[in-house]
């Protein structure tokens, strides 16, 4: 979505430009353009991730001082300027816009936003704890119609793993990887997924944060449904 907020800039830029008789020198324009972008802003956490609401228009100010004694130059290019400052919030409207699109097609409460291909799935042993087993892939794909999202305390978890050290059951919440699913299409994730112990828990990490999903079934084949 922020190609298109480049492009309505461009657009309005271009229809500024045509708009007046004497025209700015286009290097010119494009440079005083991405000075006006220069602002004083303060730090938003949006759909968990951290946005710049611009307030100061400092770019505009630091043209204003340079070209004040050269009026007419800055009359020519103070409605760049000013683009420049009201191009920031033009792209935060289209990204706004994008996190609203991508939160409804990859909800993060919804597991098959993570995992959606599963068709050459497999899991690795990561930890000594961990049994022989093999994934059930059966389990696997119900799993991602069924499995609730579920609260975790991960501080609660790394007590207990420090606590259980000594203690082949506890050890390691999470001694499995499972390797090889891809997440929905387009979504542009990386993640990285991890089962627990039993089978049932599912600890998902992105690029930003972790999601914990329990299941109804055991993903290990073997394993006490």
């Amino acid at each position: 979505m922020l190609i298109v907020g480049w492009v309505v800039i461009s657009i309005i830029a271009s229809r500024l430009y045509k708009s007046q008789s004497d025209k700015p020198i286009l290097w010119k324009l494009i440079v005083v353009i991405l000075i006006g972008f220069f602002t004083f802003s303060f730090h938003l956490q949006v759909f968990d991730r951290g946005i710049q609401i611009p307030i100061l228009p400092l770019g505009v100010w630091v043209l204003y001082w340079f070209l004040r004694k050269d009026e007419p130059t800055w009359r020519k290019y103070r409605p760049f300027a000013w683009l420049g400052f009201v191009a920031n919030y033009i792209l935060l409207i289209f990204l706004f816009i994008g996190y609203l699109i991508n939160h409804l097609l990859y909800p993060g409460y919804n597991i098959s936003t993570y995992i959606s291909n599963v068709e050459d799935a497999y899991i690795i042993n990561t930890h000594p704890t961990a049994n022989e087993s093999s994934l059930s892939k059966e389990n696997l794909i119900a799993s991602i119609h069924t499995a609730k999202q579920q609260d975790y305390s991960s501080l609660s978890w790394y007590n207990e793993t420090l606590l259980g050290a000594d203690s082949d059951e506890t050890a390691e919440r999470f001694p499995y990887m499972l390797a090889n699913t891809f997440p929905k299409w387009g979504s542009g994730l990386r993640t990285s997924i991890y089962l627990e112990k039993n089978g049932k828990g599912i600890l998902i990490t992105t690029q930003e944060r972790q999601f914990y999903f329990q299941t109804d079934f055991s993903l290990l084949e073997g394993e006490n449904q």
